[in-house]
C-alpha cells in the first residue's frame, strides 16, 4: 500500500470517528501524572499503582482478544496491554482501527509480566490525535538526509539519537549561562536589528521598517551593543542568542546561528583564554560527564594542561610575509604553497587560518594568536608590535570555536580603523550600504573601560560535544532551499497521475473533516464524547 492509500486509509477512519461523535481532536487536555520513564523507574512489584499516561503508538501485537502495544513520549517507552473482556466489545472495536502514530491515552494498573517488562493493564483508553499519515519506515529509521533536515518532527519522532542531541543542547546551553553567572556576568538583551551593519564582517540581511521608511540589518553580532553597555557602567555582560549572516550554506555555516559573546571591564585577551577553557571544560562536563570525548575519528582531549599556542604573525613572517606585504606578493606566496583563495582581499586573509592552522588542531585545542591588526579592527594592538592585535582565536578538531580581543576603546584609533575597513569594503564590493556606526564612537567617547571581549559560536560547539558532522545536524530547523518539487513539502508518491488524484483527494478529504467537525461542534457531540470516553 503506498503512502497516499495508506492517508487515504486513515482519512476513512478519521471520518467514521466524527461522524460516531468521537473526534479524536475534540479531547482538551488529559491528565498524565508522570512520564513514562518515572513510571518504569518507580513501579514496584509488591505495590502496583494505578496510572494514567499517554504517548504515540509504536507498536501493536494483537492475538485473538488480547492486544499488547508500546507507547512512546519524550522520556522512553512503556508497554500496554489491552483484554477484550476487560474493556468491552465497543472499545475492542475502536481499539482495532487504531493506526500507528495515533496518540493515546490509557489508564490502568501496572504490571510486570513474566519477561519482567514493566506494562500497563489498560482498564481504559481515548484517542487524543489521529495522526493521518503514515509515519516513515515504520520506526527503523528516516535515512533521507533532506527529508530529515526539511521535516524535523519527523526526524524527531523516527530517530530517538537526533532527539537525544537536541536535549544534550539544552544541557550545553545551561551549563554555559550557569557559568557565565557564576563568574557575575549579566545576561543581556540587544537589538537584533540594527540601523548600520556592524559588530563583524559579513553581509546582512536587510529588512524595511514601513513606518520610519528605514532599511534595518539583521545583526551579524551583538558586540557594538554589547561595549555600549561597558561604557553604561556594567562590568560583566553576555548575550546567548541569535545571529545572521547573508552567506553560504556549510557544514559549518548556516545564515542564522547562535553565538555567545561576553564582555569583562578590566580584563584582557588572557583574561578571556581562561573563561573560554572554563566554559568549554565546563560543559563537556556537565553534558557528557567526561573532558575527553570522540569528535569524527578524533580523540578529543580537554585536559591536557595549558592549551598551546601559535601565532599567526610569527607563521607569516616564516613564509616571508609582514602586515605591511603587498596584496600581490601575498597571493604569489601562497600559491608557491599550494593555497588558493579566489578573489582575495587584504580584509580576506583570516582565512588564512583555514589553511594553515586548522590540520594542527586535531585531538588538542589550539589557540592561534597574534593576528595583524588589520584584519581586527576591533581590537587593540599587542604592545610591542602596533602591526599586531592582542587577539586569539580557539580551534577544537580543526573547528574554529572562538574569536577573543583585548578590546578597542581609543574612538579615535577606532574611527581610523572603521574608515580604512570601509574603504576596502567599498573596494570589494559595488553595495553602498555600508556606513560607520556613529553612535557607536561617540559611546567611546564617554570612555570604555579596558576590557576583555569573547565570541563562541554554539553550533560548532555542540557540533564538537555531540560528534555530529554538520551544522544541520545541531540546529532543528536549518536553511534550506525550497523544495520546488512539492508545494506541499510532503513526502508523498506524486511519480503517477494516480498519486496526483490521490493528492487531490486528500485535500478533499480534508475539507470534509472541517466541514463534519463544525456539525459535530454545533450538535454537542464533541462534548457527548468526552464524556464517554472517560467511561470507555
Amino acid at each position: 500500500m503506498t503512502s497516499n492509500e495508506q492517508a487515504g486509509n486513515r482519512y476513512d477512519k478519521l471520518h467514521a470517528l466524527i461522524r460516531q461523535g468521537r473526534s479524536p481532536f475534540a479531547q482538551r487536555k488529559f491528565l498524565k501524572r508522570e512520564s513514562i520513564r518515572e513510571l518504569i523507574q518507580g513501579f514496584k512489584v509488591d505495590a502496583p499503582s494505578h496510572v494514567s499516561t499517554a504517548g504515540r503508538l509504536s507498536a501493536m501485537r494483537a492475538h485473538g482478544g488480547l492486544a499488547f502495544a508500546d507507547l512512546r513520549d519524550a522520556t522512553g517507552k512503556i508497554q500496554v496491554c489491552v483484554k477484550r473482556d476487560k474493556v468491552g466489545e465497543e472499545a475492542w472495536a475502536r481499539f482495532e482501527t487504531l493506526d500507528l502514530g495515533d496518540i493515546l491515552g490509557v489508564t490502568g494498573p501496572l504490571f510486570a509480566t513474566k519477561t519482567g517488562e514493566v506494562t500497563v493493564a489498560v482498564d481504559s483508553f481515548i484517542l487524543l490525535a489521529k495522526a493521518c499519515q503514515p509515519l516513515p519506515e515504520k520506526w527503523h529509521g528516516l535515512k533521507d538526509v533532506e527529508v530529515r533536515y526539511r521535516k524535523r518532527y519527523l526526524d524527531l519522532i523516527a530517530n530517538e539519537p537526533v532527539r537525544r542531541v537536541f536535549e544534550q543542547r539544552a544541557r550545553l546551553l545551561a551549563s554555559l549561562r550557569r557559568t557565565l553567572d557564576a563568574d557575575g556576568f549579566l545576561e543581556v538583551e540587544t537589538p537584533m536589528m540594527h540601523a548600520v551593519p556592524g559588530g563583524a564582517a559579513g553581509e546582512p540581511f536587510v529588512t524595511h521598517h514601513k513606518v520610519q521608511d528605514a532599511d534595518l540589518y539583521l545583526r551579524l553580532a551583538p558586540e557594538l551593543h554589547l561595549k555600549r553597555l561597558l561604557v553604561g557602567g556594567f562590568d560583566r555582560v553576555y548575550e546567548l542568542n541569535r545571529s545572521f549572516r547573508n552567506e553560504g550554506v556549510s557544514t559549518r555555516h548556516n545564515p542564522e546561528f547562535t553565538m555567545l559573546e561576553a564582555y569583562q571591564a578590566y580584563g584582557d585577551c588572557e583574561a578571556m583564554m581562561g573563561l573560554v577553557e572554563r566554559l568549554i571544560k565546563q560543559a563537556a562536563t556537565d553534558v557528557l560527564g567526561t573532558q575527553t570525548f570522540e569528535y569524527q575519528g578524533q580523540t578529543i582531549e580537554l585536559s591536557v594542561g595549558s592549551w598551546p599556542k601559535v601565532s599567526f604573525a610569527d607563521e607569516m613572517e616564516r613564509l616571508g610575509l609582514r602586515p605591511d606585504s603587498p596584496l600581490e606578493q601575498i597571493q604569489r606566496v601562497l600559491e608557491k604553497r599550494g593555497i588558493t583563495i579566489k578573489g582575495l582581499t587584504r580584509s580576506q586573509l583570516v582565512r588564512l587560518v583555514e589553511q594553515l592552522f586548522e590540520p594542527k588542531t586535531k585531538g588538542v585545542p589550539l589557540f592561534v594568536v597574534d593576528y595583524w591588526t588589520e584584519l581586527s579592527p576591533l581590537a587593540k594592538s599587542t604592545q610591542d608590535n602596533p602591526l599586531v592585535a592582542d587577539r586569539f582565536e580557539l580551534f577544537l578538531g580543526g573547528i574554529e570555536i572562538a574569536n577573543a580581543y583585548s578590546e578597542l576603546n581609543d574612538p579615535l584609533e577606532q574611527r581610523r580603523r572603521f574608515e580604512a575597513q570601509l574603504q576596502g569594503q567599498r573596494q570589494a564590493t559595488s553595495d553602498k550600504r555600508q556606513a560607520i556606526d556613529e553612535d557607536f564612537i561617540e559611546a567611546l567617547e564617554y570612555g570604555m573601560p579596558p576590557a576583555g571581549g569573547l565570541g563562541v559560536g554554539v553550533d560548532r560547539l555542540a557540533m564538537l560535544l555531540f560528534n555530529q558532522p554538520s551544522i544541520k545536524d545541531v540546529i532543528l530547523f536549518p536553511l534550506l532551499k525550497p523544495d520546488v518539487s512539492d508545494k506541499r513539502q510532503g513526502t508523498s508518491d506524486k511519480s503517477s497521475n494516480k498519486g496526483a488524484g490521490m493528492n487531490l483527494g486528500r485535500q478533499m478529504a480534508r475539507m470534509a473533516v472541517v466541514v463534519v467537525g463544525l456539525t459535530v461542534a454545533s450538535s454537542g457531540w464533541a462534548q457527548n464524547d468526552q464524556q464517554s470516553a472517560s467511561s470507555s
